[in-house]
C-alpha cells in the first residue's frame, strides 16, 4: 500500500460496526450538512404559509429572486440579510403584543378577519407567534455554521478586499466614463460646473470568472492611466517653470495679500457654484441615491442573462409534473378558491351545466402559464425567463395573500387546499430559479420520454398520446416557437413517424432482452397472462353497465327517505274531497322487532320474501296519516246536485281516483289508481242542525304497501297485498252547522291496520330503493342503456380498430430494424437546431420518399 493508518482502518471499521439505525441518523445528517440552505428556504416558506404576512412576505421573494438566482451560491450579503430581518421581524412581533395596543383588546373577533390591518402585517396578538420564527432563525444559524466550517462565509469578502486593494483612488475617480468588458456600469459621472462629483459603485462579485478580454481591459485602463498621469505631470512641471520664469517680472506680494486674495477667489468660486449649481447638485444627490439600488440590481440581471460560463442543464419536465400536480389541485380542490368554503364536487357542478367562477379562471390562468413556459423553453430565451419569473413571483405572491382571502373570506392560514397549491407552486419557482442560472439547453430533440427503449416508456409515452389534444397541441406549439422551413403538415408527418419508430424500437429491443427460439410455442405464463387479461378486459367492458348499476345500489348505495308522503281522494271529476300528507314526526321507522314480526307474517309467502329480500329495516319507513282531511269540502250547489244524481244512477258507473306522492331527497313519485262503482255507496244527506255523518265503505281501493324508486313513478307492491287485492277504508262525510254556518269536511279510515289504533287514521308502508352516492350520481343517471350507448359502444369501437385493418398497416409495423429510420428522424431534429433549414429540407424529402418506396423501406430496415 502506499499509505496506510491504522487509527483510519480502525475507524472506518468502527464506523462500518455500527447499527444501521445510527448509520441512517448518520446520513440523514450528512444530507442535511450537504442542502443546508435548502433547508432554510424549506423553514422560510413554511413560515410564510402558516403566518401570510406581509412581515414574511419579503423572505420568500428574495429567495425566488436572489438567493436561488445567483451564481454559484447565494452571497454573504443575502444570508446576513435574512438573519438580520428575522431577528428585526422578532422583536417587532414581540413589542406588539402588549395589551395596551388598540387592537389587541379585540382578538377574538378580528383573529378570523383577512383584511384586519394587524393580521395583514403580522403583528398581530396570538399565541406561538413567534415559534417558526425561531426555528427559521436556527435553521439560518446552521447554514451560517456550515458555511464558516467550509471557509465559504468570508469568501465574498476576501474577494472584495483583494481586487479594492489592485485600484487606487487614482483609478477610481478616472473610472467615470468607463464600462468593463461585459458592458456593465461601473461609474457614475455626474458634471457640476465648476467642479465634477464622481461617484463610484463597486463591480458586482459573481462566482463565475469572466473571460480573459475583462483582464485585459483592465491592462489597458491601467497603461492609459499611468500615461495620462505622466501627461498631467508634464503639464505641472511645465506651468510651475512658466511661473518661476515670471515671478521674477512682478513686484512680490506680502503674505497677507496672498492670503487674503486667495480667499477672495475661493469665496467668488462657492458664490458662482451655490448660486448657479444648487440644483444640478440635488439632481445629482438623488441620482446617486437611486443608482445605489439600481446598478447593482442591473448588474445581478445582466450577469444572470449574459454569463461567460454556464452549465446548461432540462429541468422543464419537472417544472411541467409541478405544473400538472398544481393543476390536479385546482381541478379537485376549485372551492378552495370561491367564495363559499363548502368542499363541492366538481363532476356534480359540471353535471348539472355549472361552470364555477373560481375554478374557470384558475384553470385558465394555470394552463396559460404552462402554454408561456412551454415558449420560453422553445424559443430558449433566458431574458424572457427572468422575467417571466418575476412577474409570477409578484403577481402570484400578491394574488395569494392579498386577492384571495378577500375572495374565500377566509385566511390564508385557513385555506389548506391554497396552502398546498402555493408550496408546489414554491417548488415550480426553485426550478425555474436554476433554469435560469444554468441556462437552457443548446438542443431541445424529441419527447423526454423517447430517451430510453422499454416498456415503461413505452407506456408512458402511449399514455401520453392517449390524452385527449395534448399531442396536437405539444405539436402546433412546438411548430410555431421552432425555427423551421416546414409547413405545419409536414412537421406533424414528422411527428407522427418518430413516434411511430420509437414505438417500433421498443417493441424490437423487448424481443432482443426475451428472445423467442424459432419452433417453440408459446408459454402458457405470456398466453394466460397477456390473453387472459384482455379476456377478463372485454367481459368486463361488455357487462360494465349491468355490474355497475347492480353494485352501485347494492354496494355502495344510501338509503332514499321519504321526506313527505301525500294522499288524494277525488270522487269522479270533481273536487277532491280528502287531503293530507305525512311529516317528520308522522313518518316513523322500523325497528329490528317490528321488521322480524314484518318478515314472519310473510314466511308461507313466496314472492313477498322473493322481494323482501332486496329491502333493509332501515328502508322501510311507516307513514301515519291524519284520518280527517286537512281542507274543507267546498262545492258549488250545482256540483253537488250533479254529483247526487250520479250516485243514484245505479246504471252509470262512477269513478273513484286516488292518488299519492312521494317526495324524497333524490326524486319526487307520484302515482294514481282509479276504480269504478256501479253503486251508490255513499248518500249526502240535507243540511241539519249540529254534526252529522255518514259513513261507507270502499273495497279495495287502499294501496297499503307503496314502492318509491329513484325514478318519478311509485307503484304498489301487488307481491305483499293478498291475492293482488287492496285495502278497505271507509270515507264519512263530516257535517257542522253553527252560527259561523255549514262547514264539511271528509275523514278516511283504513280497515286492518298492522298497527291498529283508536283514532281514524291511514297507515302507508313506503319501502325506498336505494341511490347511487353523489360521486358515481353523473354515471348512474345514465341507466343501463345511457352506459351501453355512450361507454361500451364507444371502447368498442376504439378495440375494433386495434383488432381489424392490421392488413394494411404490415409494411410500415413488420420492420425488423428501425434504427436507421430513427436516426433519420434525429438528424432532422438535430439540423433544425443548429440552424441548418436547407438541410432540414432535403432530409425531410429523403424520409418522405422512403416511406413512398417499399423497396428502399426493405433495404433500410433488414437485419445488419
Amino acid at each position: 500500500r502506499m499509505f496506510h493508518d491504522e487509527e483510519l482502518e480502525e475507524s472506518e471499521k468502527f464506523y462500518v460496526g455500527q447499527p444501521r439505525v445510527l448509520l441512517l441518523i448518520y446520513a440523514l445528517y450528512n444530507t442535511l450538512v450537504a442542502r443546508s440552505e435548502m433547508v432554510c428556504y424549506f423553514v422560510i416558506i413554511l413560515n410564510h404559509m402558516i403566518s401570510a404576512s406581509m412581515i414574511t412576505l419579503v423572505l420568500p421573494i428574495l429567495i425566488f429572486l436572489w438567493a436561488m438566482l445567483s451564481v454559484p451560491r447565494p452571497s454573504k450579503r443575502f444570508w446576513m440579510t435574512a438573519i438580520v430581518y428575522t431577528e428585526v421581524a422578532i422583536v417587532i412581533k414581540y413589542f406588539f403584543q402588549f395589551g395596551f395596543f388598540p387592537w389587541n383588546k379585540y382578538v377574538d373577533y378580528t383573529k378570523d378577519k383577512p383584511y384586519h390591518p394587524p393580521n395583514i402585517i403580522g403583528i398581530e396578538k396570538k399565541e406561538g407567534y413567534v415559534h417558526y420564527d425561531l426555528v427559521q432563525l436556527l435553521a439560518l444559524f446552521f447554514h451560517r455554521s456550515i458555511l464558516k466550517c467550509h471557509g465559504l462565509w468570508d469568501e465574498d469578502e476576501k474577494g472584495e478586499n483583494s481586487s479594492s486593494k489592485e485600484d487606487t483612488d487614482d483609478e477610481l475617480s478616472l473610472a467615470g466614463g468607463r464600462r468593463d468588458s461585459s458592458g456593465s456600469l461601473k461609474s457614475v459621472n455626474l458634471a457640476a460646473s465648476v467642479e465634477s462629483i464622481h461617484v463610484h459603485f463597486p463591480e458586482q462579485q459573481t462566482a463565475i470568472r469572466r473571460k480573459s478580454s475583462s483582464s485585459g481591459s483592465q491592462l489597458s485602463h491601467r497603461s492609459s492611466f499611468s500615461s495620462h498621469r505622466s501627461k498631467r505631470g508634464s503639464t505641472s512641471t511645465r506651468n510651475s517653470s512658466q511661473k518661476g520664469s515670471s515671478v521674477l517680472s512682478i513686484r512680490q506680494k506680502s503674505k497677507k495679500e496672498l492670503i487674503m486674495e486667495k480667499f477672495r477667489e475661493q469665496m467668488i468660486k462657492a458664490k458662482a457654484f451655490t448660486v448657479k449649481n444648487i440644483v444640478k447638485l440635488h439632481c445629482g444627490l438623488c441620482c446617486f441615491r437611486a443608482l445605489q439600488v439600481y446598478v447593482p440590481i442591473r448588474q445581478f440581471f445582466y450577469n444572470l442573462i449574459h454569463p461567460d460560463y454556464s452549465a446548461v442543464t432540462d429541468v422543464y419536465v419537472l417544472m411541467f409534473l409541478a405544473d400538472t400536480v398544481d393543476f390536479i389541485i385546482i381541478v379537485f380542490g376549485f372551492w378552495a378558491f370561491g367564495k363559499h368554503s363548502a368542499a363541492a364536487d366538481i363532476t356534480s357542478s359540471l353535471s348539472e351545466d355549472q361552470v364555477p367562477e373560481a375554478f374557470l379562471v384558475m384553470v385558465l390562468i394555470q394552463f396559460g402559464t404552462m402554454v408561456v413556459d412551454r415558449a420560453l423553453y422553445l424559443k430558449k430565451t433566458v431574458m424572457g425567463k427572468v422575467i417571466f419569473q418575476v412577474i409570477l413571483v409578484f403577481g402570484i405572491h400578491f394574488w395569494m395573500f392579498f386577492i384571495l382571502p378577500g375572495v374565500t373570506e377566509r385566511k390564508f392560514s385557513q385555506n389548506t387546499v391554497a396552502q398546498l397549491w402555493y408550496f408546489v407552486k414554491c417548488v415550480y419557482f426553485g426550478l425555474s430559479a436554476y433554469q435560469i442560472r444554468c441556462g437552457y439547453p443548446t438542443r431541445v430533440l424529441g419527447n423526454f420520454l423517447t430517451k430510453s427503449y422499454n416498456y415503461v416508456n413505452l407506456f408512458l409515452f402511449q399514455g401520453f398520446r392517449l390524452v385527449p389534444f395534448l399531442t396536437e397541441l405539444r405539436a402546433v406549439m412546438d411548430w410555431v416557437w421552432t425555427d423551421t422551413t416546414l409547413s405545419l403538415s409536414s412537421w406533424i408527418c414528422v411527428e407522427d413517424i418518430y413516434a411511430h419508430i420509437f414505438i417500433l424500437k421498443c417493441w424490437r429491443e423487448s424481443e432482443k432482452r426475451y428472445p423467442q427460439p424459432r419452433g417453440q410455442k408459446k408459454k402458457k405464463v405470456v398466453k394466460y397472462g397477456m390473453g387472459g387479461m384482455i379476456i377478463v378486459l372485454l367481459i368486463c367492458i361488455v357487462w360494465f353497465p349491468l355490474l355497475f348499476m347492480s353494485l352501485i345500489k347494492s354496494v355502495a348505495g344510501v338509503t332514499n327517505k321519504p321526506l313527505d308522503v301525500s294522499i288524494t281522494i277525488t270522487l269522479g271529476g270533481y273536487q277532491p274531497i280528502f287531503t293530507m300528507s305525512a311529516q317528520q314526526s308522522q313518518l316513523k321507522d322500523l325497528n329490528q322487532t317490528g321488521f322480524n314480526e314484518f318478515l314472519r307474517s310473510y314466511r308461507d309467502n313466496t314472492a313477498a320474501l322473493q322481494f323482501l329480500e332486496g329491502y333493509g329495516k332501515e328502508d322501510i319507513t311507516l307513514a301515519d296519516l291524519e284520518g280527517n282531511s286537512n281542507s274543507l269540502w267546498t262545492i258549488s250547489p250545482p256540483s253537488r246536485e250533479k254529483m247526487i244524481q250520479g250516485l243514484l244512477d245505479f246504471s252509470a258507473e262512477f269513478t273513484v281516483v286516488l292518488s299519492w306522492s312521494i317526495q324524497s331527497a333524490a326524486a319526487i313519485s307520484t302515482c294514481f289508481f282509479r276504480t269504478s262503482e256501479s253503486r251508490p255507496w255513499i248518500v249526502i244527506a240535507n243540511s241539519t242542525k249540529g254534526l252529522c255523518t255518514r259513513r261507507r265503505t270502499l273495497e279495495k281501493v287502499y294501496p297499503y304497501y307503496i314502492k318509491a324508486p329513484s325514478d318519478s313513478l311509485a307503484k304498489p307492491i301487488k307481491q305483499l297485498l293478498s291475492e293482488c287485492g287492496w285495502e278497505n277504508i271507509t270515507v264519512s262525510l263530516v257535517k257542522n252547522v253553527s252560527d259561523e254556518g255549514v262547514r264539511e269536511w271528509w275523514v278516511l279510515n283504513q280497515l286492518g291496520k298492522r298497527y291498529k289504533t283508536s283514532e281514524e287514521s291511514l297507515e302507508l308502508f313506503v319501502f325506498s330503493d336505494k341511490v347511487s352516492p353523489p360521486s358515481l350520481g353523473f354515471l348512474a343517471g345514465y341507466g343501463i342503456m345511457g352506459l351501453y350507448a355512450s361507454v361500451v359502444l364507444v371502447i368498442g369501437k376504439f378495440v375494433r380498430e386495434f383488432f381489424s385493418g392490421i392488413s394494411h398497416s404490415i409494411m410500415f409495423e413488420e420492420l425488423p430494424n428501425v434504427d436507421r429510420i430513427l436516426k433519420l428522424c434525429t438528424d432532422i431534429f438535430l439540423v433544425r437546431e443548429t440552424g441548418e433549414l436547407e438541410l432540414e429540407e432535403d432530409l425531410y424529402a429523403k424520409l418522405i420518399f422512403l416511406y413512398r418506396s417499399p423497396e428502399t423501406m426493405i433495404k433500410w430496415t433488414r437485419e445488419k
